[in-house]
């Protein structure tokens, strides 16, 4: 079978974050969402989402395909059902639909726009009950709420049968040594690695600088690195690439961004290709203990999360300069540049530049490719055509919609 992942109802609930990226493609754990589903079915995958991410993200059908919501998390009990499913079944718990095989010759981005992204409208297949559990990401803070308990599925998953590479001398180990686990070109040193809450992944060529704490569940992934000093609770992810220093909290960061300074944050999430500037802080916890209220791109208006912790989510390319101050529960969307004194409001839209107090002024789209284009060289990517064509899709969007 053909391994597809869709975007459905959730896609809208998700941004910024899905701005620039399918769902699938969301990391919460060590790995993304595909790369979950791709090691468990032992296949690559392509995706079907919206059209103008389908030039960065192609679709590829064949006669039979296998579709499976890219919010959907994998489970043993999921696997099960979904490779039991045969042609022209779809598998349904309540309202959700988590996975479909398509019969010969379905025309599939048609199937897209009248099926897929309306939860409440039952695809013209037989529909197979799962009673099971699993968990979907379908709000933003889901990516850190859900973020221990795939760390830890995604830690046994990638260190089965492995060796780690040894453990410096030079660091110190609290609770079971068995739970660190470094890839090939992994290093650390000088630091405190405590398991007792909670494993700890450093990818490959990944680097922890001297004088660190970290308390599990804790994963560095390719080539990231955490400066010298930082404090970090679990569950945190630094995605590939990203650098950071500072305090962090239950924080992920979906890879080629950095924080290397000095700062606290927590309880947030973090697109690609972001910079926050030395010292930039962020309240997790309102004043009052009440739970925090989030911006919702699907419903324009800001959402009950039921949290009491909840921080920041930055959308892909945003930057903000020294000393900035975020606000519980802040969205900040794509390609926004903010700087000044004092706190920005809890919701700036995208391509937003400015400081508290004043009104925000439209960031030039031709500047903001050029930040991207010189961040992106910085670390051996290209922003090419492709690139180019869907920030400035994103900005025709969010020019529309957001303001």
């Amino acid at each position: 079978m053909n391994l597809i992942l869709f975007d459905g109802w959730c896609r809208p609930h998700l941004l910024p974050l899905t701005y620039t990226r399918p769902v699938a493609d969301l990391r919460v754990g060590i790995l993304t969402i595909r790369e979950k589903w791709e090691r468990r079915l032992g296949c690559t995958s392509s995706t079907l989402a919206s059209s103008y991410l389908q030039e960065k993200f192609p679709l590829q059908s064949g006669a039979d395909n296998l579709l499976i919501a890219g919010s959907l998390l994998p489970n043993d009990d999921l696997l099960a059902a979904i490779r039991g499913l045969q042609p022209g079944e779809a598998l349904y718990n309540e309202n959700d639909l988590l996975a479909f095989r398509t019969n010969d010759g379905l025309d599939l981005r048609n199937f897209f726009n009248s099926y897929l992204m309306n939860r409440t409208t039952a695809l013209p297949m037989r529909q197979v009950p799962f009673a099971g559990d699993y968990d979907l990401v379908s709000r933003p803070f889901h990516i850190f709420l859900l973020n221990e308990k795939e760390m830890e599925k995604d830690f046994a998953m990638l260190t089965e049968g492995r060796d780690s590479q040894p453990i410096s001398d030079t660091n110190t180990v609290i609770g079971d040594r068995s739970r660190i686990f470094l890839e090939a070109g992994a290093s650390v040193e000088c630091s405190t690695l405590n398991t007792r809450e909670g494993c700890i992944y450093i990818g490959r060529d990944a680097e922890v600088m001297e004088g660190c704490r970290l308390r599990g569940p804790i994963a560095l992934c390719d080539h990231a690195v955490l400066k010298m000093d930082a404090k970090v609770y679990g569950a945190t992810t630094l995605g590939p690439f990203c650098k950071s220093g500072g305090e962090l909290a239950n924080v992920v960061f979906l890879g080629y961004s950095n924080k290397a300074h000095d700062g606290f944050l927590g309880n947030s999430v973090i697109g690609e290709w972001c910079n926050l500037g030395a010292d930039t802080n962020c309240s997790n916890l309102k004043n009052d203990y009440a739970n925090v209220r989030l911006w919702n791109y699907a419903t324009n208006k800001m959402e009950e999360t039921d949290l009491q912790f909840c921080g920041l989510i930055m959308g892909d390319h945003s930057k903000c300069g020294i000393s900035t101050i975020f606000n519980t529960g802040t969205v900040v969307g794509v390609g926004c540049g903010l700087f000044g004194v004092g706190f920005h409001p809890k919701f700036i839209p995208s391509f937003s530049f400015g400081t508290p107090g004043h009104n925000y002024e439209p960031f030039d789209l031709h500047k903001a490719c050029d930040v991207a284009a010189r961040m992106m060289a910085r670390r051996h990517k290209n922003f090419d055509a492709i690139e180019q064509n869907l920030i400035k899709k994103v900005y025709e969007i969010t020019s529309y919609s957001e303001k």
